[in-house]
């Protein structure tokens, strides 16, 4: 396929994301037929995850192509972008013209930033849904959410199931299937304890006292880029 009718995606990434929710769309998105997959970053310099990993953008914010599929994945890091206003606005506009807008984990509270959530229904992380509605979004705790154009995910993971989304749309059931064999995405894990209603209390209250400085930091922005969002 040619470069003309290429599938563009674009991952953004940025200091202190979450690596997994850009990787697992990234491997998914690499082996459906035709596509194309961008590496986004504010300049061409390498950025480092959360834990420490260094990703290196394939474009910048200004030698970006116009996108088919726009990624916003999560991590702390997103506190950081609710209010960089840089950040913001090349989000924006490449939302205007891209097929597919998405988010994995708390990503979506970029979209919801950059006023992309208005009456849509939208999930995050499950310790971030609860800040979608600060957006105007209608928080929704399913793994993967189609509302029109905007795609959102749940926390991390499900990225690969966002992915597997987005190449049932444009490639069709059969190739997201050859896919997700070839990845052997076969879940089986050792416990069941993906989400709090599962894992119950006592891990659920772990991790959120773990993190709750962060929460709240988060909760302070969150209501800023609100505010900023409607004032404009």
């Amino acid at each position: 396929m040619s470069n003309e009718n290429a599938f563009h995606a674009g991952l953004l990434v940025y200091p202190k994301l979450t690596q997994l929710d850009m990787t697992g769309p990234y491997e998914v998105l690499n082996r459906m037929p035709g596509a194309r997959v961008h590496v986004i970053g504010r300049t061409a310099d390498p950025v480092v995850s959360e834990h420490g990993l260094p990703i290196t953008p394939t474009v910048s914010f200004s030698t970006c192509p116009a996108l088919d599929l726009l990624i916003i994945p999560g991590g702390f890091g997103v506190n950081d972008l609710l209010l960089d206003a840089k950040t913001l606005a090349f989000v924006k506009r490449m939302a205007e013209s891209a097929r597919y807008v998405a988010s994995v984990c708390s990503g979506s509270l970029v979209l919801g930033a950059v006023g992309l959530l208005d009456g849509k229904r939208a999930t995050s992380h499950w310790m971030s849904v609860e800040f979608l509605e600060a957006f105007g979004a209608i928080p929704t705790r399913e793994r993967v959410v189609i509302d029109g154009k905007i795609m959102t995910g749940g926390g991390v993971t499900a990225g690969i199931d966002l992915a597997l989304t987005v190449v049932m749309e444009v490639s069709g059931r059969e190739v997201a299937a050859e896919i997700q064999l070839e990845i052997e995405y076969d879940p089986a894990p050792p416990m069941d304890a993906g989400s709090p209603e599962k894992a119950g209390p006592a891990p659920e209250n772990a991790i959120r006292s773990r993190w709750a400085d962060s929460h709240q930091e988060r909760r302070a922005l969150v209501e800023k880029a609100a505010a900023a969002r409607t004032s404009h």
